[in-house]
């Protein structure tokens, strides 16, 4: 099945920038996401404070499990933790491959959360970051 006929699904994962890795990193992973995701599918939005990453992606099941999959074993990547997945009727960032935020005030403590309830409060903050 083409990625165009699959079912959409999203995923909502929380992460650290692993010590010793510089932010400035940041900017290289987003070019290679947008690329990558272009071909794959895959739209989403990366909220970054300099230190932690939420970052919210959708697309066909099969590529965003595969895209879980790198990211969760990206070196520049720790403590990285799923905090919502699920199926989607409609995508929510139809504009951009990977849209980045610099989110150095009131980043969501979304690593506590779970489940609907952080899906909920990311997508409750999404309108501050000037995002659709």
């Amino acid at each position: 099945m083409s990625p165009a006929n699959q079912a959409l699904h999203e995923i909502l994962y929380c992460s650290k920038l692993t010590t010793g890795v510089s932010p400035a990193v940041v900017g290289a992973i987003v070019a290679h996401a947008r690329v990558r995701n272009a071909q794959s599918g895959v739209t989403g939005l990366l909220v970054f404070d300099g230190d932690r990453f939420c970052q919210h992606f959708e697309g066909p099941r099969d590529a965003i499990v595969r895209l879980m999959d790198r990211i969760g074993d990206d070196p520049r990547h720790t403590d990285v933790r799923v905090v919502y997945e699920g199926p989607l009727g409609q995508r929510r960032y139809p504009r951009f491959e990977m849209g980045l935020v610099d989110a150095e005030k009131d980043f969501p403590d979304l690593d506590r959360l779970d489940g609907e309830e952080a899906l909920a409060r990311f997508l409750e903050l999404r309108p501050g970051y000037d995002v659709s």
